[in-house]
């Protein structure tokens, strides 16, 4: 080419080469602003659960004398608050100071009466042979010292709390008889209609029964039926079809196997409703898809001369696949069902549809006793009148999404630190 034809050519695509780098440049920039997006919302959502679950880890108790020479009922509590608050009540006012106490304040008194009686050497006694007792606080009077909502005018309007309320609650403050302690309700207690005393510990329960179901249903059976189908099946129509539909069915909405879980296990199997059996049977319909799918990218990953190899030494085929490229391929395989226990993890509408949204005061002890799990528990408090459960709801929402970003993070340790590149 002459020297005349190569600066044309050179004229002709120094504009082409500097579209092309405007173009670069705006891709990158787009696709940067497109992750500081999404990291900024997610941090932003995390915050705002954080920010209204600190309400649900701290508890309001109220310190009460009480005389360790007689059980303690509910007209000795009535006494001690009145005393307290420094009031001579009626009948009703007694009422009213007693509702500032949870409704099991009397079985919280008669064990610590118990512990101190019981302790050795005997605990400190303060006059009259009475000692201070440390009780859980409605969740009316710990909302008002939690929040002291005002309104307009600037003035504590107390929420539901009556006048004598608010004034019982101020004297308890001035004279140090509250406090606020970690809400260790929440942890080990189950569900309950009094939202001082609600705990996750069933929920967790359940949801630990729940995935183990489905991981030993859904693990074995999908990733023997990946290795068959990445290594011992024809190729054909027949495997052609179910390849084709183990990847619809991963893309199928979750309520979709709920469905399918309400008519196969609990209509024609008579299976108990709402228990961790039938739970994990339809969350191990979802995360079957997920399994195959991953297995089998773990499996062809492996390159074709290390089977090879295998088979000129002698090795059939079965053990060939068993025992060099199933080693092999097992971190990507545990990846994979890792990551879909996660999504199992956070699944609500399959579980709903088979009744796993009843009230559950009661911690399960076996995979057929009632339960229910995280997600639905975080929906009935969700949907629960009390201001109360708001909280909970985010704070089990927090511990939720801590458990999810664990699994995830495991899965992605075992791919960097065992996976090979080939």
């Amino acid at each position: 080419m002459t020297a005349a034809g190569e600066r044309f050519t050179l004229k002709a695509t120094a504009p082409d080469m500097r579209r092309r780098r405007r173009a670069e440049r705006r891709f990158r920039f787009i696709s940067q602003a497109a992750l500081i997006l999404a990291g900024a919302v997610l941090v932003l959502l995390i915050m705002t659960i954080a920010r209204n679950s600190v309400s649900a880890f701290r508890q309001l108790e109220i310190g009460l004398d009480l005389p360790l020479s007689e059980e303690t009922g509910r007209a000795s509590l009535k006494e001690a608050m009145a005393q307290a608050a420094g009031l001579s009540l009626a009948e009703d006012e007694g009422r009213a100071l007693l509702a500032l106490l949870g409704g099991r304040a009397a079985r919280e008194a008669a064990r610590q009466r118990s512990a101190a009686l019981a302790a050795r050497p005997p605990a400190p006694l303060g006059e009259g042979g009475k000692a201070r007792f440390w009780l859980t606080a409605s969740d009316d009077a710990d909302l008002f010292l939690k929040e002291r909502p005002a309104d307009s005018a600037g003035e504590e309007t107390g929420g539901r709390l009556s006048p004598l309320q608010k004034k019982a609650l101020a004297r308890l403050e001035a004279e140090g008889r509250t406090r606020f302690v970690l809400a260790r309700f929440f942890f080990v207690n189950a569900d309950s209609r009094e939202p001082e005393y609600a705990g996750i510990r069933a929920a967790f329960v359940g949801s630990f029964l729940t995935l183990l179901i489905t991981l030993v249903i859904s693990f074995p059976i999908g990733m023997l039926a990946a290795i068959y189908l990445e290594s011992f099946a024809p190729k054909n129509r027949w495997t052609d079809f179910i390849e084709l539909n183990i990847n619809n069915l991963a893309a199928i909405p979750s309520i979709i196997f709920g469905l399918l879980g309400l008519r196969l296990f609990l209509d024609l199997w008579g299976l108990p409703r709402s228990t961790p059996l039938v739970g994990g049977m339809a969350l191990a319909l979802m995360t079957l898809p997920t399994i195959i799918i991953a297995t089998r990218a773990a499996l062809a990953a492996i390159p074709a001369y290390i089977q090879e190899a295998a088979l000129a030494l002698g090795a059939s085929s079965m053990q060939s696949v068993l025992h060099h490229v199933v080693p092999l391929a097992l971190p990507g395989v545990m990846t994979g069902a890792i990551i879909g226990m996660a999504r199992a993890l956070g699944e609500t509408a399959p579980l709903l549809m088979i009744g796993m949204v009843a009230f559950i005061a009661a911690q399960p002890s076996g995979f057929t006793d009632p339960a229910t799990v995280l997600p639905v528990q975080i929906y009935l408090w969700s949907d629960s009148p009390e201001r109360s459960f708001s909280s909970k709801a985010s704070a089990a929402i927090l511990i939720l999404l801590l458990f999810l970003m664990a699994m995830n993070a495991l899965a992605v340790y075992l791919r960097k630190r065992y996976e090979k590149r080939w």
